[in-house]
């Protein structure tokens, strides 16, 4: 199966290895992972901004970048959501419209992918913790997935996964949301990571490395005992 990924803005500047994890997991499902250099953003930090023009433009990069790829797949959450859910309302009349439907249905989030295309559940990882996992806005709301990345999980050997509580209660980052409203961006951050410490776990996983930026940097300031990771470098571990 040929894959080609999509790597987000932020965890090619600041998080990399998720993208290498991610490769590395597919690779080991059987995929043959494939990589556009000239691959850019999804569009959504112009589009939530309110520069929908120009998000336009970035939306059309993407496709004309991915149009003859026969699966495109991203460790987020929040890109996957967004070309889904509002590449049809920027591009529904334009000329790339049928080039949009067509790269919109073969768009998926890495654990989706997984469980729901290549139907596995088990990748021979081990990670030996006990940690809580974060259902982020886009992943549950958007690509509504829920028992998917905790089905992967519960196979990981040594792992112990409690839940916290209001597990899908926002992290309070949303983009531009966390800059514009930043005392309440911090507030719900707090409630986060209060309700994921209670349960003593050593760490917080979800599918969406912006969520999890967000809560490690309250976490650091407020010295919480508590670190963040991406699924896809649980999955990746121990082989």
């Amino acid at each position: 199966m040929n894959v080609s990924i999509f790597i987000p803005c932020f965890i090619d500047q600041l998080y990399p290895n998720v993208g290498f994890s991610m490769v590395k997991v597919l690779e080991k499902a059987g995929c043959t992972v494939r990589y556009n250099p000239n691959q850019t953003c999804c569009g959504q930090p112009a589009f939530n901004a309110g520069f929908w023009g120009e998000s336009r433009e970035v939306c059309s990069k993407f496709i004309n970048d991915f149009i003859d790829a026969e699966y495109i797949v991203s460790p987020s959450a929040s890109c996957v959501g967004f070309v889904r859910n509002y590449y049809p309302k920027l591009l529904e009349n334009s000329s790339l419209h049928n080039e949009m439907k067509q790269v919109k249905d073969r768009t998926f989030e890495f654990v989706e992918f997984m469980t729901k295309v290549l139907n596995i559940d088990d990748v021979g990882a081990t990670f030996k913790a006990t940690a809580t996992y974060h259902d982020s806005c886009a992943g549950l709301r958007e690509v509504g997935i829920k028992s998917e990345p905790r089905r992967l999980l519960s196979k990981v050997k040594g792992l112990e996964l409690i839940e916290m509580n209001d597990n899908e209660t926002c992290c309070g980052f949303g983009g531009t949301f966390a800059v514009k409203f930043e005392p309440i961006s911090i507030a719900m951050a707090d409630q986060k990571a209060t309700n994921a410490t209670d349960t003593k776990a050593e760490y917080i996983i979800s599918t969406d490395m912006s969520c999890l930026m967000h809560l490690d940097g309250y976490i650091k300031n407020a010295a919480y005992p508590i670190k963040t990771i991406h699924i896809a470098d649980v999955l990746a571990s121990g082989w």
